[in-house]
């Protein structure tokens, strides 16, 4: 099946505690149904010093559900989207705009 949000998408969280925030898709699990979005879902990892890095107090965005998730369409609102086969290619598109992603 065709993944509706991908890596590199703008997208605006529709629920939990970071609603309305906005921001890009850096890592998706399909198998698990959830994505990673840049500035959201943050949470405090404790990590131990070694010689590469610093320990201490660490930022982590963490993974939020697909579900809680819209893609931005151009208009900066949040929408969902469609496949339709254009040609010999099977594109997303923006329900609201009908424009191709």
């Amino acid at each position: 099946m065709a993944a509706k949000l991908k890596k590199g998408d703008k997208v605006v969280v529709l629920a939990g505690k970071d609603k309305g925030k906005q921001g890009e898709i850096t890592a998706v699990f399909p198998k698990e149904n959830k994505a990673v979005v840049d500035g959201v879902n943050i949470a405090i990892r404790h990590t131990r010093q070694s010689q590469t890095s610093q320990g201490g107090r660490v930022a982590k965005a963490m993974p939020i559900d697909l579900s809680n998730l819209a893609l931005l369409d151009k208009n900066g609102k949040a929408t969902r989207v469609g496949f339709r086969v254009e040609g010999d290619d099977k594109v997303r598109f923006a329900k609201t705009t009908g424009d191709v992603i």
